[in-house]
C-alpha cells in the first residue's frame, strides 16, 4: 500500500510549489488537478464573475480513480470535499498570512472581486472546514506558508510522515 495525501489551500498559499518539490525529493507522484482539467477539459461551463472555469467534479474523480488507487500521490487542488475519503491517508491544509497572501494574488493579476473572495476564504479557514468536514480529524493537518522556510519546514515535516506511515504499513 502507498501512501496518498492531498494538499487544499485558497490559491496563492503555496501548494504548487510544495507538491512540484515534495515529488522531487520523494517517490510520489505529483498530480496537480487544475492542470489535469485543462489537458483534459473537465470542465462544466465557466464563471464570468470570477473569471475562472467550473470544474466537472465527477469527471475529474473518474479520471483520477486508478491513479488514486496504485498510490503514491500527492494531489494539489484549492478545494478537497468531492475526492472520495478513501482516496487519502493525511490531508495537508496550507495558509498563509493574509498580507502575504493579497500580494501573491495581486501579482498573478486578479480581479478585485475574485482576490477578495479568496483572501475571505483564507481569513474564515473555508478550506481547512471544509476539510475537516470531508474527512476525519486526525488526517487533516494545518501548515503555515508564508515565507520560504516554511517551505523548507512543511516539505521535511511531510517527508518525516511519509517515511513514517510507510514504514509502519509495510510488510
Amino acid at each position: 500500500m502507498k501512501v496518498r495525501h492531498s494538499r487544499p489551500g485558497t490559491p496563492g498559499v503555496g501548494k504548487t510549489t510544495l507538491g512540484k518539490e515534495l515529488a522531487a525529493r520523494s517517490e510520489l507522484k505529483y498530480i496537480s488537478v487544475a492542470d489535469l482539467a485543462r489537458e483534459g477539459q473537465l470542465y462544466d461551463g465557466y464563471d464570468e464573475e470570477y473569471d475562472c472555469p467550473i470544474l466537472d467534479e465527477d469527471r475529474v474523480v473518474d479520471e483520477l480513480e486508478n491513479q488514486m488507487s496504485e498510490g503514491g500521490v500527492i494531489v494539489d487542488y484549492h478545494g478537497c470535499n468531492f475526492f472520495p475519503e478513501r482516496w487519502f491517508h493525511r490531508v495537508f491544509v496550507l495558509q498563509t498570512d493574509n498580507t502575504v497572501l493579497y500580494k501573491r494574488l495581486e501579482a498573478r493579476g486578479y480581479n478585485e472581486k475574485k482576490m477578495t473572495n479568496n483572501i475571505q476564504c483564507e481569513i474564515f479557514q473555508v478550506l481547512y472546514e471544509e476539510a475537516l468536514a470531508s474527512y476525519k480529524m486526525e488526517i487533516v493537518h494545518q501548515l503555515r506558508s508564508d515565507k520560504p522556510e516554511d517551505l523548507e519546514n512543511n516539505i521535511n515535516e511531510i517527508l518525516k510522515w511519509v517515511e513514517q506511515w510507510t514504514k509502519a504499513h509495510s510488510s
